[in-house]
């Protein structure tokens, strides 16, 4: 997996050439911030800063693009005051305006929580799930198979951590397979990945969510119902959208709720 570095505002932009551009950022700040830095209440360690990038212990975590603008930590799209620096004590003010106090550490053992190579992703779903029934209608006897299976397809999702930073973690999206069978013909069948949604969920949502699961509602006149739940990883917000097929194949989507 390729690792994702963050890009931050405008501030942090870089040059063609790669390198940052000078006259913006503080050099002096940013060489003071290199090393290992321990969370100063709970002695955890919390991040390491090498070179332009911040680590986590974290293996989940994406490594970040950082630099130092003016008096602000600029990490990601978020720009953290920076309340006191020293060459071994780093306090600054997180996005819920909680002082935040670090110290450098000294022991040589805490490199050893940042050997994970890369980023690990993570899956809500481990293993293909699959789920049928038969259902009457009409009189007519009706076949349903849902099949949801894991992709390597990587979503990246925002969030903060306890220090409150702003971190990304990469969790692998899933695809889902319909299929509606009367007796041994198939009516339709048809495998969706999350983009078929960007009609009924907003772009900027959908960015960060995965298709998480598909389930059969009913059948009526307009044909068979399923609804799909599209959420963002380990959160509470998702859109369920429903998913029609009409007896002759057509598909159609609508948003029930989020």
């Amino acid at each position: 997996m390729i690792w994702i570095l963050l890009v931050a505002l405008a501030a942090c932009e870089r040059k063609s050439d790669g390198t940052l551009r000078p006259s913006e950022e503080s050099k002096e700040a940013k060489s003071l911030l290199q090393g290992i830095w321990i969370d100063a209440e709970t002695d955890e360690v919390s991040f390491r800063a090498k070179g332009d990038t911040i680590f986590y212990p974290d293996s989940t975590s994406v490594p970040a693009y950082f630099c130092v603008v003016g008096d602000s930590l600029v990490l990601g799209t978020q720009h953290y005051a920076i309340v006191k620096q020293a060459p071994h004590l780093f306090w600054f003010q997180n996005q819920s305006g909680d002082i935040v106090k670090f110290r450098k550490s000294d022991d040589p053992n805490d490199a050893l929580a940042f050997t994970h190579e890369q980023p690990k992703a993570m899956t809500m779903v481990s293993e293909v799930q699959k789920t049928d029934s038969v259902v009457m209608y009409g009189g007519e006897r009706y076949h349903w198979y849902i099949a949801i299976t894991p992709t390597r397809y990587p979503v990246t999702k925002t969030s903060y951590n306890d220090d409150g930073l702003e971190v990304e973690n990469v969790y692998y999206d899933n695809t889902v397979y319909v299929s509606v069978y009367q007796g041994k013909e198939k009516l339709f069948s048809q495998n969706f990945k999350k983009q078929m949604f960007e009609q009924e969920v907003p772009v900027n949502f959908l960015e960060q969510a995965i298709l998480g699961n598909m389930q059969f509602d009913t059948v009526d006149d307009q044909g068979f119902h399923f609804n799909a739940t599209i959420c963002v990883p380990d959160g509470a917000a998702c859109y369920l959208v429903a998913v029609v097929f009409s007896f002759d194949g057509q598909l159609s989507l609508k948003l029930l709720e989020y």
